[in-house]
């Protein structure tokens, strides 16, 4: 059965950090949907990249999915004032989802309490936001059901670890190798 991956977006969003794992799960054979927080299908990345999402959160709000995902960037403290996306991760969380968060996005994460106790890394300066995690610093941390990652430059791992979290090892080394990925 093909899985099924919310990636959030809103304005100010980090181009490569979202669009990156978009290509690399789809490439993987998952059914990556990608929704707007903001009202509106039509979302400005902060590289004044605008891209038409899939859905409003709200069209997928009642939805359940294998995996949801945060993209960083200035716009990550939108998400994290979206009370409804909040709850949705919250209950993603207690179900034992699977989570992913790159950049500053990983704070959103610390906040809402799902890194105690966990390895997890982001972009420098929001390890304080890491609540009860022991911050790694690595590129990429995958912890259970989390997985984290520092910035635009890991975004290719980063999507690659969510791939393997959701479909195996073996479908993300064929489309690591396919992609010609040298990491």
């Amino acid at each position: 059965m093909m899985k099924k991956v919310f990636i959030f977006f809103t304005d100010g969003f980090e181009t490569v950090e979202a669009l990156t794992p978009v290509d690399v799960l789809r490439r993987g054979g998952c059914n990556v949907i990608t929704v707007s927080v903001t009202g509106k299908k039509e979302v400005t990345s902060a590289q004044n990249v605008t891209i038409h999402t899939d859905a409003l959160f709200d069209e997928i709000a009642a939805q359940q999915a294998d995996m949801l995902v945060l993209p960083g960037g200035p716009g990550t403290s939108k998400l994290f004032e979206h009370e409804d996306l909040k709850a949705k991760l919250q209950t993603h969380f207690k179900q034992h989802g699977l989570l992913g968060a790159i950049c500053a996005a990983p704070m959103i994460l610390g906040r809402l309490g799902m890194l105690k106790q966990k390895h997890a890394t982001c972009f420098p300066g929001y390890e304080k936001d890491l609540l009860g995690a022991t911050f790694t610093g690595k590129p990429c941390e995958v912890d259970g059901n989390i997985i984290t990652a520092r910035g635009a430059g890991v975004s290719l791992q980063f999507g690659l670890a969510l791939l393997k979290a959701l479909s195996g090892e073996n479908v993300a080394d064929e489309i690591k190798q396919k992609m010609q990925a040298d990491f």
